[in-house]
């Protein structure tokens, strides 16, 4: 069986371009947003709505996502190293013994992604007001489910954010961090999560898709929901969680989410009655 103590050791780097090296992590973004991009263009198609806002949206998207997830992992993660190490915030490098070293964008959190995408989409659309705020985030969520899977999966090939020790014979062994005892794989947890929730957002559309916050309601509360469980088996990942020592700080992050999705989804269902 797959998760019966397998073992994990890729080559983060897929292959060299001019010196750099493309990272599966970097791939699984670009896929994401690609993917992304399609799905909202047939959801354009579907109703009619012009594509020359794709385009701009997307670029919107890609900026808020990255710069709000950066800002999240610095503030709400790692600010005690940042805040000694401001370049590092946003360039790709890291200081070492020997000087700064290209690494890629690493540290990236889901919950500033939101914080990001909720405020560069309501410039978006103060800027291209062809519809409400919420009708597009309602129908974001589609993509954005599908496109938190491949980051997951990202995430699991390089060997991060990975789940504790299992005890037993059940999980997977990262020999690239020089373990050889199995862990959860967390990762994959999550991954598998987010595709249940893309396969439910995809049938609820057309049911709902006239009640206007109804979808990210459901997606809020869903996603979060998948991350609060999935803490429960994560290594831990810093953050506030010794201030706060009853949940993780991924799970502190989530429950005002959680519950906001909630009320959301209840006030968009009375509003449309």
């Amino acid at each position: 069986m797959f998760f019966l103590k397998s073992t994990w050791a890729p080559d983060e780097t897929l292959f060299e371009f001019f010196g750099f090296g493309i990272h599966m992590y970097s791939l699984m973004f670009v896929i994401a947003f690609a993917l992304g991009y399609r799905l909202m263009k047939n959801l354009f198609k579907k109703e009619n709505v012009s594509f020359e806002y794709l385009e701009p949206m997307l670029v919107y998207m890609v900026f808020s996502t990255l710069l709000g997830a950066r800002l999240g992992h610095v503030l709400f993660y790692d600010w005690a190293y940042y805040s000694n190490h401001i370049l590092e915030i946003f360039l790709p490098i890291k200081e070492t013994a020997e000087g700064y070293k290209f690494i890629g964008f690493r540290g990236l959190a889901s919950h500033g992604a939101v914080i990001g995408i909720l405020t560069g989409l309501y410039l978006f659309q103060k800027k291209h007001p062809f519809k409400s705020w919420l009708w597009i985030l309602d129908r974001l969520t589609i993509p954005v489910s599908i496109g938190g899977m491949f980051v997951r999966i990202g995430n699991f090939y390089n060997s991060e954010i990975v789940g504790k020790y299992t005890g037993n014979d059940f999980g997977v062994v990262f020999e690239n961090r020089g373990e050889i005892l199995p862990r959860h794989p967390a990762q994959l947890y999550e991954a598998l999560g987010y595709l249940i929730l893309f396969i439910i957002l995809r049938k609820l559309y057309t049911k709902h898709s006239v009640k206007e916050g109804w979808l990210l309601g459901v997606f809020f509360s869903g996603l979060f929901t998948i991350r609060f469980i999935v803490e429960f088996v994560k290594e831990s990942q810093g953050g506030f969680e010794r201030v706060m020592p009853l949940f993780s700080t991924g799970q502190w992050l989530s429950i005002p989410l959680i519950i906001g999705g909630l009320i959301l989804t209840f006030y968009a269902q009375q509003k449309a009655r």
